[in-house]
């Protein structure tokens, strides 16, 4: 996962694919947007951004309250979609 982390771009890949196969199983949108969000929160706490994109993202993670980073989740499933 460490590679993936390097280029946004390749961030965004890998949640598209891991969206596309999650619909292909039948999860719902909500269930989907769940899921990032849990996701969202291990990156927090597990993961040093390596580039001014994931930065961002933490610093809006960061600063936002749980609605907010639902919120912030489930713009960045539908962002990959």
């Amino acid at each position: 996962m460490a590679t993936t982390l390097k280029s946004f771009d390749k961030w965004k890949e890998f949640l598209s694919e891991r969206v596309s196969q999650a619909e292909k199983v039948g999860m719902s949108e909500e269930t989907v947007s769940k899921l990032a969000f849990q996701i969202g929160g291990f990156l927090q706490d597990k993961i040093d951004p390596e580039n001014k994109e994931e930065r961002v993202l933490k610093e809006l993670w960061d600063v936002g309250n749980e609605e907010e980073r639902k919120t912030l989740a489930r713009l960045m499933v539908k962002l990959v979609k």
